[in-house]
């Protein structure tokens, strides 16, 4: 059995191919929406002082050789304290057996790594044909990697920001502006008048943006409602939307910005899709369609990213 700390897991994942991670979170969700998948429902602890979420998401994916349970944490506060939003631990089991394969040791760095990936994986598949510029909302952990991982599926550079505290914005622009010209908007409604494609990234319990704020062509992943209350889409953008993809639309019914819009009247089950079914059939987009990815990060993806560190270090031995 091994135990692996995120230093060497970190070495691991920076000598893979990007295209080859894409390729594996791409077949993660194609699992999903082709029902090869053992995926029971997350379980979710929620904490209010300070605010946080742990989240325990564990599955297998037919065929494949090992099993993963992964163990994720994100305290939005952590930050003042000096330390990371978030942290965890990823354990693989062989499936024959039960045996404990390894223990990834991560601190929740796998886990921003594959939902990064997942939204290049999306943007690679729904994105409007020319991107005009990448609205960014949110200014964390997730708004830096959703952007460099996008420089994989874009030639776009141009990059529009919208965050609440100005210190964090200025960080942000340190930290990113090395590729992109980034400008800072003071609303995200002025993100999405300058952006067609568009990532939210925040932990919002209210909508940030509104149905009149999106223009026609425009595509947004949505990623921060990762867990019941939170919200950061009006459901009237939804009801709006040509597509509406989820990662999986059980869990989006659950607690993504699907279940607000669901559970308002504004959009039915049956006008869902997933993202694997994009993926797997393609789509026809419009020019003016105004698309939308719902992603409550699913059990494959961790599954996708900790089998390629297994098996990148198997190879190397």
């Amino acid at each position: 059995m091994r135990i692996l700390k995120k230093d060497e897991i970190v070495q691991v994942i920076e000598g893979l191919d990007p295209s080859y991670l894409l390729m594996q979170i791409e077949k993660a969700m194609v699992a999903i929406a082709l029902n090869q998948v053992n995926m029971p429902p997350i379980g979710h602890l929620g904490f209010d002082s300070p605010p946080g979420d742990v989240h325990i998401k564990y599955g297998h994916i037919t065929g494949d050789a090992s099993y993963v349970i992964k163990i994720g944490s994100g305290f939005p506060q952590n930050s003042t304290l000096g330390l990371s939003n978030s942290n965890g631990l990823m354990l693989a089991f062989k499936a024959k057996t039960g045996e404990l394969e390894a223990a990834l040791l991560d601190e929740g760095y796998l886990t921003d790594q594959r939902t990064a990936i997942a939204g290049a994986v999306v943007a690679k598949h729904m994105a409007p044909g020319q991107v005009e510029g990448i609205g960014i909302i949110g200014t964390g952990i997730q708004a830096r990697l959703q952007l460099e991982w996008l420089k994989t599926v874009t030639n776009c550079r141009r990059a529009y920001v919208y965050g609440r505290s100005s210190e964090k914005v200025d960080a942000f622009i340190q930290d990113m502006s090395g590729e992109f010209t980034i400008t800072v908007c003071q609303t995200p409604a002025m993100v999405a008048a300058r952006a067609n494609l568009i990532v939210t990234t925040t932990p919002s319990n209210s909508p940030l943006l509104m149905a009149s704020d999106i223009r026609p062509g425009t595509h947004i992943t949505a990623m921060g409602s990762d867990t019941p209350g939170k919200q950061e889409l009006d459901e009237n953008i939804l009801a709006a939307a040509s597509i509406v993809a989820c990662d999986s639309i059980e869990q989006c019914l659950a607690h993504g910005e699907t279940c607000h819009a669901v559970n308002r009247g504004v959009l039915s089950e049956g006008q869902l899709t997933t993202v694997g079914a994009v993926i797997d059939d393609g789509i026809q987009r419009k020019d003016e369609d105004i698309t939308i990815a719902d992603l409550t990060g699913i059990a494959t993806q961790d599954i996708k990213i900790t089998l390629s560190v297994i098996e990148a270090l198997n190879q190397s031995v």
